[in-house]
């Protein structure tokens, strides 16, 4: 339960009980009539007392039968000075009780001011509990970090694979921390900060966590967006509260999450003012390394843009150590396979090394969706145990969506498709340097009609020109179909062809692979706060603009005769692919070539030794060859669309 809301509760029942005390106190109080000491001389003559008590100067009393009051009722009066009262009283009969005053004065101020008394302490609890921090009023400048809880569920470096230089790098700090005197003696001193700079998904948070779990040091966590609010200098009052907390808590370890959200480049505002997130930014740079020394706190950030932070948060005695958290290789996939199937039962036939060759491009995060999804459909099938069928269909399920079981498709548009993709997986098989099939279908998944998978044989970290050029005839495969079989072509191909330009356009103006030379024409020049590529300085004149325009229309066109060549010399082949994905619906990378090879005597495919088993179908998430769309529907590009864990900006998905 909410603390707040704990507490709370606990006030409202603490003020019914004070309230039902109350009551009863009054209850349990008899009434009594207020005499004046005149009213009640004149009724004690008259016989109508039948007893009094004395308590100091206050006198109750019980009527006797008759006169104006009914026997047994209580009254109440109070004594001045009159010596013969009780001498009066024992002439008319009256019983007299002398009782010692019980009640104290400061009990019956405190009972007459309990109620304003309870007011206020509710009111004072409130504004304590409002200043005491959290979103709550008047604690604007507090930080919002995090103590991390040592006593639940540990992480550890044992939960994390596939990032070994980077546990590397961070297992020198947490020795550091524990033994500090081994570096010292010879000069060394800890680093003050540490980047962890990678791809979404790669771990880069789930590496902050397993630091919390060894080094055994009081962890703060808190979120870049958590210094931001729409009070003016709160986000570096919470700095130096943040840090005044690590002083504190020395030897400590501070971990900022999304630190793009503080530490973008100054001066980028529309106007160059100095707003909110400068002014926070300045803050972490002087707590960082500046006059007063954070020696023991350790600074851990984490961002997936490091190319919009500001350049005096990345110099040295500021964030002293960046490391790189990037996509896994196959060894690191297959480690981090294992980590997330631990606590899940698997068959017989699951192989994992399968499993991490068949996943190039895969993040971390990826990989434990994938078996997330595997665990949820071996449930739904009722099995005790996850199979390798359940991974294969949870790997469908994830790159291309679930199958529109329901979508109903006209004879003609279902023709088109398997013509269409025939024509990509035709091309693809007798491109040289292409990547090896893995599978063609016409079930519509997602908002694609249609896919045509290749499955690389290794991870690729570079791309020859040669296998661009080859993707780009890929791409050209299902326009050609649809020319040379359909009466009419469609939209289909619409994605085919904008990734196809693209892909020529990146080739002259960024990676100098056309007969312009080794030039970057294009200098994208964008507001850093913007945070994308959001406009392009052209940086070359008109003509050389003409140029590039037919050097990009000259490679689309070589691509396109190409792919035409070889889908016209094997139109037979052609033909029978297109009908057995009418037939069959989905055709495995093998049978394709099965196919070709028994059509015209060709020997296509990756070598026999890594062909992949009958039953072991692997997909290639970055690599997906096609998503078209039919007439009168939007092309969007909806397969996979990972890229491949390369040094530079990679190719775009060439589906």
């Amino acid at each position: 339960m909410n603390p707040t809301i704990r507490t709370l509760i606990v006030w409202i029942a603490i003020f019914i009980v004070v309230i039902l005390l109350w009551n009863t106190f009054q209850a349990g109080r008899v009434t009594k009539f207020p005499l004046t000491f005149t009213d009640f001389l004149a009724e004690v003559e008259d016989g109508r007392v039948k007893e009094v008590t004395i308590r100091g100067q206050e006198l109750t009393g019980v009527f006797a039968e008759g006169g104006q009051y009914q026997q047994g009722d209580s009254f109440v009066t109070y004594l001045p000075e009159y010596p013969d009262l009780v001498q009066e009283l024992r002439e008319a009969g009256v019983i007299i009780k002398a009782e010692e005053p019980s009640e104290n004065p400061l009990l019956q101020f405190l009972f007459g001011w309990a109620p304003f008394l309870l007011i206020i302490g509710l009111w004072i609890f409130f504004m304590r509990q409002m200043q005491s921090g959290g979103n709550r009023a008047l604690s604007f400048g507090k930080s919002k970090a995090k103590l991390l809880n040592t006593s639940g569920k540990k992480v550890t470096f044992k939960d994390v694979a596939g990032v070994e230089e980077a546990k590397e790098e961070l297992s020198e700090i947490i020795e550091f921390l524990k033994e500090p005197q081994k570096f010292q003696k010879l000069g060394g001193r800890i680093p003050k900060g540490v980047l962890l700079m990678g791809p979404p998904g790669t771990g880069k948070t789930l590496l902050a966590r397993a630091i919390a779990g060894e080094a055994g040091v009081p962890f703060f966590t808190i979120s870049g967006s958590d210094f931001v609010e729409m009070f003016v200098g709160v986000g570096a009052s919470r700095v130096r509260d943040l840090f005044e907390q690590g002083k504190k808590n020395a030897p400590c370890i501070i971990f900022i999450d999304e630190i793009d959200a503080v530490g973008r480049h100054r001066g980028a505002g529309l106007g160059g003012g100095h707003d909110e997130r400068e002014q926070t930014l300045n803050a972490l740079l002087v707590e960082m390394d500046g006059f007063e020394s954070n020696e023991g706190v350790i600074l851990i950030a984490a961002t997936n843009r490091p190319d919009v932070l500001d350049p005096a948060l990345l110099r040295p005695g500021r964030f002293d150590r960046r490391v790189v958290v990037d996509r896994p290789d196959i060894n690191g996939r297959l480690g981090i396979l294992e980590v997330h199937t631990r606590e899940t039962p698997l068959d017989d036939d699951v192989d994992l090394e399968v499993l991490a060759r068949g996943t190039p491009g895969f993040a971390g995060a990826d990989l434990a969706n994938l078996v997330n999804e595997a665990a949820l459909v071996a449930a739904g099938r009722n099995r005790d145990k996850v199979t390798m069928e359940d991974f294969e269909f949870a790997k469908d399920k994830v790159l291309m969506g679930v199958e529109r079981k329901t979508l109903m498709l006209t004879d003609d548009e279902k023709r088109v498709t398997a013509y269409h993709e025939a024509g990509h997986a035709l091309v693809a098989a007798f491109t040289p340097g292409a990547d090896p099939l893995h599978k063609v279908t016409v079930i519509p998944r997602g908002r694609a009609l249609g896919v045509t998978m290749q499955l690389p044989l290794e991870d690729k970290y570079t791309y020859k020109k040669s296998y661009v050029e080859g993707q780009i005839s890929i791409l050209m495969g299902g326009r050609i179909a649809e020319e040379l079989t359909q009466e009419d072509i469609t939209t289909g191909a619409g994605n085919d062809i904008d990734r196809a330009t693209d892909m020529a356009r990146r080739m002259v103006r960024e990676w100098g692979m056309s007969e312009l030379g080794p030039l970057s024409y294009g200098n994208n020049d964008e507001p850093v706060f913007l945070g994308r590529d959001f406009s392009t300085r052209p940086d070359y004149s008109e003509d050389t603009a003409i140029r590039i325009d037919r050097e990009v229309d000259r490679i689309v066109q070589a691509a396109y005769e190409r792919a035409k060549a070889i889908v016209t010399e094997r139109r037979p082949v052609l033909d029978r692919l297109a009908h057995e994905l009418l037939e069959l619906e989905s055709l495995e990378g093998r049978q394709v070539y099965e196919i070709i090879r028994e059509m015209t005597g060709e020997e296509l495919g990756p070598p026999a030794d890594e062909q992949e088993p009958e039953k072991e179908e692997q997909e290639q998430p970055a690599a997906a060859r096609e998503a078209e769309e039919q007439p009168a529907r939007e092309e969007v590009d909806t397969k996979a669309t990972r890229p491949r864990p390369a040094p530079t900006d990679p190719l775009p998905s060439t589906e």
